[in-house]
């Protein structure tokens, strides 16, 4: 591995650094209580969206011809490391810039791509992406929500879940069946949906961690103008795969960050609670936990750095983006774990350290389900990166 920054890149980082300086925004404070606070919170996220995009710091790996930086690899990663160590508030226009604005970029109309791209990195259009249904979760291909064209609109009929922030978006990247009589993978369109049209009901789920992040979307006899499809009608499937590769390029260095700075919160935390008038940190067993803990995030570092520096000469992000979503998902639910135990009643406490511990445990549940299950990373690993054969 060469992680050493060239002049250019720690111009770029020194550069970026200084403008989050000037322009950070206060941080938001108010508990998320009802949908006044949802809706203020999500305006507040929209004009932070506005300040990146404003100042040429949204979307930067783009192309600059639809307002990116045509930023490099590791330029990409000292990005995003600054916004976890300046604690930014999120971009609401994630999934937009990972996921959708690369797709349409890649194989859009032009009419898409001078519509869609400069909306999204200005935080005026929210995405979010309508793959998992009830009954086609990791096998996305046996989706059964149906668009049936009629004249120059589909009119679509069906159910998503676990569709992150739909709640709050305004546009949908929707993969539905439009070809029943083909094989499950050659009868699939990608639609571009306005989340406005008449006919859609978006229901929130409540997760166990207090969240709703994650919904139900409900479509009954909704028009999409047949302009709408991205890439071609019957070869969705194409473009899905081209989405979820975009999803697996993301190699993981602000989430790094983030999981450093909740370790090293639960060791200071660790210090400071006694338990038979003990310090925990003085604890054999606690420090061992916490030891191991340390260990698997520089287990974690280092993987990362590893692909990142393949990726910055001249690789490209494949399956092997797998091992790190596998390894970081179940590490954050044992680093998660771990601090309930070493804390003990303190964590389980909501008004302890703004609940942040017993939150983290129940959130990080979802980790091993959500952007590919393990089950379906390990089977990736297997026939992809190991050459091993299907099991049937």
């Amino acid at each position: 591995m060469d992680l050493k920054l060239s002049a250019s890149d720690e111009a770029f980082r020194d550069e970026f650094r200084a403008w989050l300086r000037a322009n950070l925004p206060e941080p938001w404070t108010d508990p998320l209580t009802d949908e006044d606070a949802r809706r203020r919170h999500t305006k507040y996220l929209r004009e932070w969206q506005r300040t990146l995009y404003g100042g040429g710091w949204a979307g930067i790996t783009w192309p600059r011809e639809y307002g990116g930086r045509g930023a490099s690899v590791i330029e990409s990663a000292i990005y995003q490391e600054e916004l976890a160590l300046a604690d930014t508030p999120p971009q609401v226009g994630t999934i937009g810039q990972g996921l959708v604005g690369p797709t349409i970029i890649a194989v859009g109309t032009e009419a898409q791509k001078k519509q869609f791209p400069s909306r999204i990195l200005s935080g005026e259009h929210i995405w979010c992406q309508g793959f998992s249904e009830p009954n086609a979760g990791s096998d996305v291909a046996g989706l059964a929500t149906r668009a049936v064209l009629d004249g120059d609109a589909f009119v679509v009929n069906g159910q998503k879940i676990w569709t992150s922030g739909a709640q709050i978006s305004d546009w949908c990247m929707l993969l539905v069946r439009t070809d029943p009589d083909v094989p499950k993978h050659k009868g699939i369109t990608s639609l571009l949906v306005d989340m406005k049209s008449e006919g859609i009901e978006v229901r929130p789920i409540r997760q166990m961690s207090s969240d709703s992040g994650f919904n139900e979307i409900f479509f009954t006899d909704v028009r999409v103008p047949r302009d709408n499809v991205l890439g071609e009608i019957n070869t969705g499937w194409r473009t899905a795969i081209a989405t979820l590769m975009n999803e697996r390029s993301n190699l993981g260095t602000g989430a790094y960050i983030g999981f450093k700075r909740n370790f090293d919160a639960l060791v200071e935390r660790a210090r400071s609670v006694v338990r038979g008038g003990v310090p925990v940190a003085r604890d054999p067993i606690a420090r061992q936990k916490c030891a191991q803990a340390c260990v698997e995030l520089e287990v974690f570092r280092h993987n990362m750095n590893r692909t990142l520096s393949r990726v910055a000469t001249g690789g490209v992000p494949g399956p092997e983006g797998s091992i790190l979503k596998l390894y970081w998902s179940e590490m954050n639910q044992r680093i998660s774990r771990t601090a309930m135990e070493v804390l003990g009643d303190v964590a389980q406490l909501t008004d302890e350290d703004d609940g942040r511990w017993v939150y983290n445990f129940l959130r990080s549940r979802g980790n091993t389900i959500e952007a590919g299950t393990s089950e379906i990373q390990r089977n990736i690993i297997a026939q992809r990166v190991l050459g091993l054969p299907r099991s049937y």
